[in-house]
């Protein structure tokens, strides 16, 4: 699982905590599910959250990388959509 309930660390922090799983031992895919598809398992919300599948609610991010070759591309994000409404675009 990804993430924290500390309110003090800065808003980039999730992202750079990929990188850190990465660096102990995980691949980039598995850090990946491991703040998506892991995180809503064990917050009892997958039917909702966690994969990109019709009918779950459409909160996703882009970035120009490829994060399954560098992970930090993730703290780069390009794109945001949540809930199916884009409210960050960058090209």
């Amino acid at each position: 699982m990804v993430g924290t309930d500390n309110v003090g660390f800065p808003p980039t922090f999730p992202a750079r905590e990929f990188a850190e799983l990465v660096k102990l031992g995980m691949t980039p895919m598995q850090a990946i599910q491991a703040g998506t598809k892991v995180n809503a398992e064990l917050l009892g919300k997958e039917k909702d959250l966690g994969t990109l599948e019709t009918g779950k609610l459409a909160d996703l991010i882009a970035v120009k990388g490829n994060p399954l070759t560098d992970i930090t591309e993730l703290q780069r994000v390009t794109f945001v959509m949540i809930g199916g409404k884009v409210v960050k675009h960058e090209k």
